[in-house]
């Protein structure tokens, strides 16, 4: 796995994380008839909350970023966008099991929203996401937090 690591987010990343989404989307979108040019980066601009944000670095330069927002009844995952040509190495895999390992000793479930036919679901699945909805351009999922075995 490549020299990574992760950094709080700023508003100067707003601009590398809207065209990362863009890149990221683009297949899943148009597949789908959703792709707009100028909206997938509008709607990361219009949300972007870098104080629920890191940044994934890998060799010391921007390579993604993860949001983890809280609301009442759960965190959401959001914008959890990995550069296309490090997909596979290994590195979205142990950012996510570090959130997710942080919200099961917080006993804190975890939704998330990914479009239908991404190859992203299959990762969430494989950390215990399951389907709540589905509409035909959405799949919201859901996470209970994994209690830490007990010495009982």
């Amino acid at each position: 796995m490549a020299d990574w690591g992760t950094r709080p987010a700023s508003t100067a990343d707003v601009e590398p994380v809207a065209e990362l989404r863009a890149v990221v989307l683009r297949a899943d979108l148009e597949r789908l008839g959703r792709y707009d040019e100028h909206r997938v980066r509008q709607r990361l601009r219009d949300k972007f909350a870098p104080e629920h944000t890191r940044v994934i670095e890998v060799g010391g330069e921007f390579a993604g970023c993860v949001t983890l927002r809280p609301a009442d009844d759960a965190h959401w995952l959001e914008n959890f966008l990995l550069d296309p040509q490090l997909h596979g190495g290994g590195i979205g895999t142990a950012v996510l099991a570090g959130l997710l390992e942080q919200c099961d000793r917080a006993g804190t479930r975890v939704r998330l929203q990914v479009l239908q036919g991404s190859a992203a679901r299959r990762l969430y699945e494989r950390h215990g996401f399951a389907v709540e909805t589905e509409d035909p351009v959405d799949v919201f999922m859901i996470r209970e937090p994994v209690p830490a075995d007990s010495d009982e």
